[in-house]
């Protein structure tokens, strides 16, 4: 909902400012100003997004020693995550994949940090999921009786 209440200002001071660039042609300073304005603006967004921590994430971290002190640690630490065995392109490795939310990404880093300090590891935006983050099963849903 606030997104194109922000969208209206953005363009409406965008207006303003070409509107002044196109008053004062002849005048270098103003494309400065504009150039200078826009990246300043562009930075400040960054590190407002960075603060708010808002969304959510997929991490995929590989491992090349043994990750199950790691899995061990994300899963008590209530983090779902998906583990598969793979071949690197030298040798074995571990991959876990695990979806979360963005402003747990220290905690995350600090756990992969303590537990497997040569990891590799990307991190990326996820837009939708569905179901949830790590919903919790109940096993015995499963269990029929009689069967």
């Amino acid at each position: 909902m606030i997104a194109p209440f922000l969208g209206f200002f953005e363009v409406l001071i965008w207006l303003i400012a070409i509107s002044q660039i196109i008053k004062h042609l002849d005048n270098w300073v103003c494309y400065v100003a504009y150039g200078a304005g826009f990246a300043t603006g562009n930075y400040i967004g960054m590190i407002i997004e960075e603060k708010l921590a808002v969304g959510i994430v997929q991490i995929q971290i590989i491992t090349r020693s043994d990750a199950h002190q790691l899995i061990d640690q994300l899963k008590a630490e209530g983090y779902g995550i998906t583990h598969q065995e793979a071949h690197g392109a030298v040798e074995e490795v571990s991959i876990i994949y695990s979806i979360i939310k963005r402003n747990d990404l220290s905690k995350v880093d600090t756990i992969i940090r303590t537990f497997n300090p040569h990891a590799f590891y990307s991190i990326a935006d996820v837009k939708f999921i569905n179901k949830g983050l790590y919903p919790k099963v109940n096993p015995m849903q499963y269990w029929r009786k009689g069967k």
